[in-house]
């Protein structure tokens, strides 16, 4: 037997250690906290305005949100979100096509608010996103540059859902 057919068919045993063990799932409630935000939206700025659109998508079993943003003006963006089970934290990672990047860490907040803020900046971000009755979701997008004694609000936007294809 060649050198190769060995190390092909070595390759194709299960390794044991993989067999023991399964992945942790994302299946907890933990997982589902920020669910509320999954969906296709418009979203309308403060003084009534067509922002943009957003579309909300689980991906990866569960344990991932990826946002795809399309402002009214051209502005793109997508971002990453999830629970990370090593600090108890949700996260975000996103990135526009300007290519400033924004980086968040937060928490479900005692009202149902995500609250997800920057870190590590001499301005500071606070994003939240609070579920409505009606099933419609605020995001409030404030800044911080004396380190939290004052905000100024950079977005305050009102998702709406899209309603779904016929």
């Amino acid at each position: 037997m060649t050198r190769m057919a060995l190390l092909l068919l070595v390759s194709l045993l299960p390794y044991p250690a993989l067999a023991q063990d399964a992945p942790p799932r994302c299946d907890g409630p933990e997982h589902r906290q920020f669910d509320f935000w999954a969906g296709e939206w418009s979203v309308q700025g403060k003084n009534g305005n067509h922002a943009g659109d957003n579309t909300i998508t689980p991906i990866l079993d569960g344990c991932a949100l990826r946002e795809e943003w399309t402002g009214a003006r051209g502005y793109t963006g997508t971002s990453l979100n999830f629970y990370d089970r090593a600090t108890g934290r949700w996260r975000q990672t996103w990135i526009g096509s300007d290519g400033r990047p924004l980086f968040l860490r937060g928490a479900l907040d005692d009202q149902g608010r995500m609250v997800m803020a920057s870190e590590g900046s001499e301005a500071s971000d606070r994003i939240t996103w609070t579920p409505n009755p009606d099933g419609t979701v605020r995001q409030l997008w404030e800044r911080s540059a004396d380190g939290g004694a004052t905000w100024s609000v950079l977005f305050d936007g009102l998702y709406t859902r899209k309603a779904a294809a016929q």
